[in-house]
């Protein structure tokens, strides 16, 4: 009887460390710690990221082991989070693959962090959820990116557009910074839109050529907006944040399902699929559905402990990429980009 394959995933891409372990493709943990510690400056300051994760990584990755009931010396590979992301956060990550890999005489594996959002869709953990059929079109939003991607295998991927400027989830968190509400700005901007008017501060819409993105003109419009009437009423933001809130929201995505619906269209997709931290949005989600509806296509987005960073993520990317004979040396370094 063979071996089970156990991969154990590490994430330290930008401000969450996390460890999972996969057994057969199956998921048997997933432990993510968050850092705190960026909220009093208003985003991620990139020193803290790294001490943090310097902190975290032993304890995170044994835990992950501990909940899997996997001793170390079981494991057949380490994935990790090689790029992009910040450099000194990504370090740790890959030093400490590094070290334990040889420690174990084991394969590593350098996993793409974008790539891995899209195989978050086929995270397999005794939920009978349906996943994409190839070949599907993925809307992947992330505080540091916003991407169309046509996945045609586990490891066949092109990407079709992204961002000329601003990410989405930046985007996000820089209107929430304008508001004066704390960071991560994103989740706050989609809690304080419920009941809000979505159309009373109309934004303008970026007519960016074929699928790529900007969202530069929305952010500024939208500081705009929030100067003008805080300096002709103090108490503009307070009363009227539910519809700024709603706004900048809508205006967000309506950027992001016209270039969906457009870049499906000429794909011929059938299945239309979302990942990333910014697809945690409730209603880029239930929009999402919608469109997917009414064009007769079928819409995945994974659960949302599977959208944010996670490692459940890097180890699902690890094992298809292990059983592609896809792996890395010991000398391998991280890439920002």
């Amino acid at each position: 009887m063979a071996s089970p394959v156990i991969v154990l995933g590490i994430e330290s891409s930008c401000d969450e460390t996390a460890a999972a372990v996969l057994v057969d493709g199956v998921l048997r943990s997933n432990v993510v710690a968050s850092q705190d510690v960026h909220a009093r400056w208003g985003g991620v300051v990139p020193e803290l990221a790294s001490r943090a994760h310097q902190e975290h990584i032993v304890p995170v990755v044994e835990a992950a082991l501990g909940q899997a009931g996997v001793d170390r010396a079981a494991l057949t590979a380490i994935a990790f989070t090689q790029g992009p992301g910040l450099i000194g956060a990504l370090l740790v990550g890959t030093c400490f693959a590094r070290s334990m890999a040889q420690a174990l005489g084991i394969p590593l594996v350098g996993v793409d962090h974008m790539q891995a959002h899209i195989l978050a869709h086929f995270i397999r953990d005794g939920n009978d959820r349906p996943v994409p059929r190839f070949p599907f079109l993925n809307l992947t939003v992330s505080g540091g990116h916003t991407l169309l991607v046509l996945v045609r295998d586990y490891l066949d991927m092109e990407i079709l557009g992204g961002t000329v400027d601003d990410a989405a989830g930046e985007a996000f968190d820089k209107g929430a910074k304008v508001l004066g509400l704390p960071y991560p700005g994103g989740p706050l901007i989609d809690r304080n839109a419920v009941g809000g008017d979505p159309r009373k501060y109309r934004l303008p819409i970026p007519q960016i050529p074929g699928s790529d993105f900007s969202f530069s003109g929305i952010k500024t419009a939208f500081n705009g907006v929030v100067q003008r009437g805080a300096a002709s009423d103090p108490g503009f933001v307070s009363r009227e944040l539910p519809h700024l809130c709603a706004s900048l929201q809508q205006s967000i995505v309506d950027v992001l399902l016209r270039k969906v619906q457009k870049t499906a269209k000429q794909c011929g997709v059938e299945h239309i699929a979302m990942s990333g931290g910014v697809s945690a949005n409730s209603a880029l989600r239930m929009q999402f559905d919608a469109l997917a509806h009414r064009e007769g296509w079928q819409a995945h987005v994974p659960p949302l402990a599977y959208c944010t960073d996670n490692g459940a993520m890097i180890a699902m990317a690890g094992h298809y990429l292990l059983e592609a004979g896809r792996t890395v040396g010991l000398d391998a370094v991280p890439h920002t980009r």
